[in-house]
């Protein structure tokens, strides 16, 4: 079977971060057109349709995220000495007690987590992602008017999208193109593996959202993540997911956060 990339380009996602605003929105296809024309809103500027049910394809790792892994394990992990002896200090039944059963559901791990995503559009500016792992629910905002006035941290934190095409034009773009960028920040104190190896809340997490497509039009969704946190990890961390898309809701069960 071959995958056939429609875009992936992580590089020129950067390059756009570095961009004054204007040209920044003219790279995520949100520019003002010809004539003056306005803005379009994130959902009318997507190159790609991501919308759906998703279920993880858990290809690596397995033994990491289908099973919790033993106290102390930090395999494979960038962390430092401060999230080692976290990692050691991990006792699931206080988490569980004092109601922080959901630590490892939060934005920087809840990805890694096997299950299902259901992605849909909230409004024009805001797409909604639901995870059945935790019961959790992140909001991707395509402009800043649209935040909560607090930013309180939260599980999920405040995450900020925008579209990147391939050589930074303005427009839609091609169809089938590009990608989306998310950053999140404002997140509460959690792990990014399930037993235990925190995150804090000075964690940045940035994701890059890629639909793929195989030669009989089965679609799948590479989401590549990077957790960077100067408390807890010695270097950013850097893992891709993937997700292969179902015809229909029919198979959707949520289940609660647990700590265990």
């Amino acid at each position: 079977m071959t995958i056939r990339l429609v875009v992936a380009v992580p590089a020129l996602a950067a390059v756009v971060a570095l961009l004054p605003p204007a040209l920044q929105a003219q790279a995520q296809g949100r520019g003002r057109g010809f004539g003056g024309q306005p803005p379009l809103s994130g959902r009318a500027a997507a190159p790609i349709d991501i919308t759906g049910y998703w279920v993880a394809l858990v290809t690596d790792d397995w033994r990491y995220r289908m099973l919790t892994p033993p106290k102390g394990n930090v395999d494979y992990l960038p962390v430092n000495p401060a999230a080692r002896q976290a990692a050691d200090n991990w006792d699931p039944a206080a988490d569980q007690a004092a109601g922080e059963q959901c630590r490892a559901f939060g934005a920087a791990g809840v990805m890694r987590l096997p299950g299902r995503l259901h992605i849909t559009w909230e409004d024009d500016e805001t797409l909604r992602l639901d995870t059945e792992a935790g019961t959790q629910t992140r909001r991707f905002r395509f402009r800043a008017s649209q935040s909560p006035a607090t930013t309180e941290p939260s599980w999920q934190g405040q995450s900020t999208a925008q579209w990147v095409l391939p050589g930074g034009g303005r427009g839609r773009g091609p169809a089938g193109t590009g990608q989306l960028m998310v950053t999140t920040t404002s997140m509460r104190p959690g792990y990014i593996r399930k037993n235990g190896v925190p995150y804090s809340a000075d964690a940045v997490l940035r994701e890059f959202f890629l639909r793929l497509v195989d030669d009989a039009g089965q679609e799948y969704l590479s989401v590549t993540t990077m957790v960077e946190d100067p408390r807890y990890l010695a270097q950013p961390y850097v893992k891709t997911y993937q997700f292969k898309k179902e015809p229909a809701g029919s198979a959707w069960s949520p289940a609660p956060c647990s700590a265990r």
